[in-house]
């Protein structure tokens, strides 16, 4: 119904609206405006289809009529005036067709609006294409148009290609993984599907089945095709169809059920945006919970206060004889945008040019038909031209083109409820899903969720969301494939019982399925199915399995399946539940108690070289630092050394006879036995593990030894075979063992023997194998990466992520280690022989690096001050005109005497080496006997000592 009360009340606003809309109507079609003589009017074709749906071709002809009374009115002064001239496509093709080959040739239009279909449009495109006359669409949206790629042909309405971002952002926010398009069987339905299919495997999702209706379907075909659906897991529908067919369709969906709680319908913007022209309430009751894509239009005030009222008092004036109450929709302001753009880019080719003539095509025949004799305008390139680059404030939002498209990709979401929709979020490429525009708290395309968007009612008045997926009305129970095997059985074992003939699996593989079952939210009946034939043997391997679960044989696979990249082409797996990569078992042996030299063992070689060197290296720092005030380190040059050594050598065992007196020697000792300290307990600590621990070894601990030596290997996995095979391993040294007993047999046989030297396999498999056979072989590896076992599901299951996250609760739980024990139960005997570090054989200097640093670090600092120190003492020694050498031989002797000024060196000793040295004849015995008699304490001056250092100075440089 007209809302009066937003209507012009006033009586002189009415007549002065009556005048302008009887000047609007007075000469037909052609506006009526101030005449001139420099006035040109320029022909423009309008088809439309005025059967059918008659009433949104009035609403769609009046917008148009109405844009260009308001640009003209707003522009008198402008030189042309267009002239519209109005056919009926009859909704036919051909109709179509014909009305705009009419009016290209009897009419010498200059443009053409319309038509309305998909179909029609895209056979005049092709005639606009020949006769140069641009081909102006505001109602057309399917992006096959786009691919005719005609310069002439202007979509000036939103293109459903883009529309499809916005219904995967949808599917991607409340995480479905499958949809079913329900389309209509024409060039507009069936164009979006690439579009689609494209944009939902973006975010993961993907379409399983694609239904089909053709819009001649009857009732019964219809329910036929719904029923059908009723029998699929999914419960994600998208309707993308002509309003009339979907009314039929959504009735029928309702009627049987389909509108119920669990099912979610999404409804493209070619339904939602014409809702609004739609009075069958039966219909608009039939929606209720459906999610609609919706074109986005500015509510502005020049829109819904000044415009949409003055239409409305028009178009009533203009059919006084429909009783029905007329709503804009959002194709009624593209055509009227699309009239005001015309009439834009027209007065701009008029002023620029003056021949709008058509010229007869030259090359067709005598006898040649209308369409080959179709004349060329002369106009259509300029105006292509103009209308390009035609941009303005229109009605429906701003109006620019790219590509003769138009560029307004803003979108509402909306929910259906009670016959009225209610706008629940919105959608821009640059926010992706959002609840309001110019909102600051957006998250932006790459963190969608269902928080984007406001409160939903959904079918069957549920306000949970659906998880898009449901077992079949017909309570079909999945069909569970599990593999028939000889041996590893602890993972999957088929029993059958004679007597009841009920066949019966178990293993570690289904205990961890039954579990991660048992957290999912739901019910999920199934049923096991061995893959075997019907003498109970093998009916194939894994890749045989994956193939029979990809062409719908099987709805998923429980066993030991790998992750494999050829498989993962034909299903899809859930999160791994075991351990993941290929290792070794090979035999193992006692290395420690067959050698001499195992005393050696405990460190490696770099470790015994780094020891032996700094105990030389300290015995040296002591002998510097004690030589001259320590009568232990003095005397004859081989007794020095041979007591340095021995000093250093002995703090191993704390057993040193020898003491040091000075400060800085005690410092570095400390150090230096701490370190001894740690040496010797980690010594003494891997010695007795050595001798009294039994050290088994791996007999082999890397495939390449393997290869070289020729050995033969086996396997348990064919598709292992082949990855050692790439490796360089002949086929004829390849063994393929299915049993545990298998392996353990060739194993202890040897590759000499008919053996082999190791089994190479995954994880699991040999992790199996060594907690029956424990005491005899270990695992070392792992040399090749997998993805372990996992269930299979087919491609795009919507099973597979509520499984995947169960499996993962599963195996990051204390109910694995329960599964794993119950199956893989280990011999009490047994020993966990997997060595991580099969190669270090000893401690080594990366062990105590930052020890050796300390030690070094402290002799070094007490070096150098030492011989700082002693420098400075004789420093006169250096200041002398001596040569170099000489200086550095006399710092050199007295470095070889003893320093009688230290405590260390009582009165008695001083005397004593004083008198015997008063015979010799040397200066230094002199200077000494002197200085000793004018000092009382015995005590080194410094005074003195420098005039000593400057006779024996004075004495080296006359010899």
């Amino acid at each position: 119904m007209i809302n009066k009360a937003k209507y012009p009340s006033s009586l002189e606003n009415k007549l002065a609206l009556s005048f302008m809309f009887f000047l609007f109507l007075s000469s037909s079609i052609t506006l009526a405006m101030p005449q001139s003589k420099t006035i040109i009017p320029v022909n423009v074709g309008v088809v439309l289809d005025d059967h059918i749906h008659s009433r949104a071709q009035k609403i769609w002809l009046s917008c148009i009529k109405m844009a260009l009374f308001d640009f003209y009115a707003s522009n008198a002064h402008y030189k042309s005036r267009v002239v519209l001239k109005v056919r009926d496509s009859k909704r036919n093709v051909v109709h179509a067709a014909a009305a705009a080959l009419d009016l290209i040739k009897n009419e010498k239009v200059r443009a053409i609006i319309g038509p309305v279909t998909t179909m029609e449009t895209s056979f005049v495109i092709n005639l606009g294409n020949e006769a140069h006359v641009p081909i102006i669409s505001f109602s057309s949206t399917s992006p096959s148009l786009t691919s005719i790629r005609s310069s002439y042909f202007f979509q000036f309405a939103q293109n459903d290609s883009i529309q499809v971002e916005v219904i995967s952002s949808i599917v991607k926010a409340f995480g479905w993984r499958q949809v079913v398009p329900i389309y209509i069987d024409t060039a507009y339905g069936e164009a979006i599907i690439p579009y689609l299919t494209d944009a939902l495997d973006e975010v993961g999702a993907r379409v399983p089945y694609r239904s089909v209706i053709s819009p001649s379907a009857t009732d019964d075909q219809i329910e036929k095709e719904l029923y059908k659906l009723m029998t699929m897991q999914t419960r994600v529908f998208l309707v993308h169809m002509t309003t009339s067919l979907c009314s039929r369709v959504l009735y029928k969906a309702k009627a049987i059920g389909m509108m119920s709680e669990g099912y979610v319908w999404i409804m493209t913007s070619g339904i939602t945006n014409r809702l609004r022209m739609t009075d069958d309430f039966s219909f608009l009751n039939s929606l209720d919970g459906i999610l609609g894509v919706q074109t986005y239009v500015p509510k502005t005030k020049e829109l819904h206060q000044e415009f949409i009222p003055r239409w409305h008092l028009q178009f009533l004036k203009d059919t006084p004889a429909n009783s029905f109450s007329a709503n804009l929709d959002v194709f009624a302001l593209w055509a009227y945008d699309a009239a005001h753009a015309l009439a834009i880019a027209i007065e701009e080719v008029t002023w620029s040019t003056s021949n709008i003539d058509f010229q007869k095509s030259h090359t067709a025949p005598n006898n040649s038909t209308d369409l080959e004799s179709l004349a060329v305008s002369q106009y259509g390139p300029k105006l292509c031209k103009a209308l390009s680059t035609t941009r303005f404030n229109g009605i429906a939002g701003d109006f620019r083109l790219v590509d003769r498209q138009l560029q307004s990709s803003t979108f509402q979401i909306v929910n259906i409820n009670g016959g009225a929709t209610r706008t629940i979020g919105f959608w821009t490429p640059e926010n992706g899903l959002c609840k309001k525009l110019g909102s600051s708290v957006n998250t932006g395309k790459g963190s969608i969720s269902n928080g984007n968007l406001g409160p939903i009612i959904w079918p069957g008045d549920s306000l949970s969301v659906p998880k898009g997926w449901e077992i079949p009305t017909n309570g079909k129970k999945l069909r569970i494939a599990v593999p028939q095997k000889v041996g590893f059985t602890e993972f999957v074992k088929i029993t059958k019982d004679p007597s009841t003939n009920i066949t019966d699996v178990s293993g570690f593989s289904i205990d961890v399925f039954e579990a991660a079952l048992e957290i999912l939210p739901y019910a999920l009946p199934y049923e096991f199915i061995p893959f075997a034939k019907p003498d109970g043997t093998t009916a194939g391997n894994n890749n045989d399995l994956c193939y029979q679960v990809s062409i719908g044989n099987f709805d998923a696979i429980v066993g030991d399946t790998t992750i494999t990249a050829n498989r993962s082409l034909f299903v899809d797996f859930t999160m791994p539940y075991t351990e993941a990569g290929i290792v070794m078992v090979v035999p193992v042996r006692d290395s420690n108690r067959k050698s001499a030299w195992a005393f050696l063992k405990p460190w490696r070689w770099d470790l015994w070289f780094t020891t032996a060197c700094f105990f030389l290296f300290i015995g040296f720092v002591v002998w510097v630092l004690e030589h001259r005030i320590n009568k232990h380190f003095r005397g004859p040059p081989s007794h020095q050394v041979g007591t340095s050594i021995w000093f250093s050598f002995s703090t191993m065992v704390f057993a040193q006879t020898a003491r040091v007196v000075s400060n800085w020697a005690r410092v570095v000792m400390i150090i230096w036995i701490f370190v001894l300290l740690v040496l010797t307990i980690n010594y003494t600590a891997s010695l007795t593990s050595l001798y009294t621990v039994q050290k088994l070894q791996p007999t082999v601990t890397d495939i390449k030894d393997l290869l070289k030596k020729g050995e033969k290997v086996g396997h348990v996995r064919n598709y292992v075979r082949d990855m050692l095979k790439q490796k360089g391993f002949d086929d004829s040294k390849l063994k393929r063992f299915t049993t545990v007993e298998e392996i353990d047999d060739a194993l202890s046989k040897g590759s000499a023997n008919g053996g082999v030297a190791g089994v190479i396999d995954e994880t699991p498999n040999l992790k199996l194998f060594l907690a029956k056979y424990c005491n005899k072989y270990t695992m070392v590896g792992p040399f090749f990466r997998t993805d372990g076992f996992a269930f299979a599901f087919p491609k795009g299951s919507p099973f597979l992520q509520d499984v995947s996250q169960a499996v993962l609760n599963v195996t990051g739980g204390d109910k694995i280690m329960k599964i794993e024990n119950k199956w893989f139960k280990k011999e009490s005997s047994c020993q966990d022989l997997t060595n991580p570090n099969i190669n270090s054989n000893g401690l080594g200097v990366d062990s105590f690096w930052v020890l050796f640093l300390i030690v070094a670090g402290a002799s070094i600092l007490a070096l150098i001050i030492f011989v700082v120190s002693f420098i400075y003492r004789h420093k006169v020694i250096w200041s002398s005109e001596a040569s170099i050498w000489c200086r550095i031989q006399k710092m050199l002797t007295i470095f070889n005497e003893k320093d009688l000024s230290y405590h260390t060196f009582n009165i008695n000793e001083k005397e004593d080496e004083v008198t015997h040295a008063l015979p010799n004849s040397s200066p230094e015995s002199s200077v000494h006997q002197n200085l000793n008699q004018g000092n009382s304490n015995s005590v080194f001056s410094g005074s003195g000592e420098q005039q000593a250092a400057r006779v024996s100075m004075s004495s080296c440089c006359n010899s």
